[in-house]
């Protein structure tokens, strides 16, 4: 019992050592992190703007609070996906960069409390920057939220970021295998994600078999349950069918990342592409 409680004790520091180091980086590139959020403000700002030319060009019976409700949830959304992929992808980036890969790679940590502990500082960081930008734009735009229930929304948000990051991981691995172009193809793999799962629109405007596609997404339920929350004041029993999914993909995409990363790791140390850079 002694040595499991010690085993136990060494992973949860290094899991806290993994969350804080990545906290120094944030702290160190921070104008950079800065910058980058300015520009999730300007790049969710054009597709918030779509409601106002709807508006303006006279949208008749549509509900334009509730059309730009729509659009800033699946921008704040896709921003916030976006944040927990890239510092999931950037795993193996940051690494070649500070020149400490073989170091990180050889410490005696698991990979899985690596890789969790990377997707878990990446939620945490992912929730603050989208929850600010989600304020910004609400008080840009007066938009109001009668009756929204956004504990409910919470709960699905934190639901899908478990499914988030098993997917994370699993495009984590391709900056391993093909240290040329893996960052360019985990966006790529991203932007996929983007078109199926009615981040702007609703699912059923696809064709039929890119809407079959959408079911695998967890981004599909976790929008379909947030809107439902904050735009109809949604009660999670109301929303266990976009809930009850997520759980289903999460426990599957857990494991399954980590074996995928497992393997792209041997790859690339059988390979010698562990610390090449091109």
């Amino acid at each position: 019992m002694r040595g499991a409680a010690a085993t136990l004790r060494h992973e949860f520091i290094g899991l806290g050592g993994v969350i804080e180091r990545n906290v120094y980086l944030v702290r160190r590139y921070i104008w950079w992190e800065l910058a980058f959020f300015l520009w999730s403000l300007a790049n969710t700002l054009t597709i918030v703007f779509i409601a106002k030319g709807v508006e303006r060009a006279g949208g008749g019976s549509i509900d334009i609070n509730r059309l730009t409700t729509t659009l800033l949830i699946g921008a704040v959304i896709w921003s916030y996906l976006g944040v927990v992929f890239e510092i999931l992808i950037e795993t193996v980036a940051w690494e070649r960069w500070e020149g400490t890969i073989e170091y990180t790679f050889m410490a005696p940590l698991a990979r899985p409390v690596h890789l969790i502990g990377m997707g878990l500082f990446a939620v945490v960081y992912g929730v603050v920057r989208s929850s600010l930008l989600f304020l910004a734009i609400a008080l840009f735009f007066d938009i109001g939220f009668p009756g929204a229930n956004f504990g409910a929304a919470a709960v699905v948000l934190a639901v899908a970021s478990v499914s988030f990051i098993g997917i994370g991981m699993m495009t984590a691995v391709l900056p391993l295998i093909s240290p040329e172009k893996g960052m360019q193809m985990g966006y790529i793999g991203q932007g996929m994600l983007l078109v199926i799962s009615g981040v702007y629109y609703d699912v059923e405007v696809l064709p039929r078999w890119m809407e079959a596609l959408s079911v695998i997404s967890p981004a599909t339920y976790a929008l379909r349950g947030m809107r439902e929350a904050i735009l109809d004041g949604g009660s999670m029993s109301a929303m266990w069918d976009d809930i009850w999914p997520l759980i289903v993909i999460g426990i599957v995409s857990i494991p399954l990342g980590l074996e995928v990363f497992r393997r792209g790791e041997l790859y690339a140390k059988r390979h010698g592409k562990l610390k090449r850079s091109g």
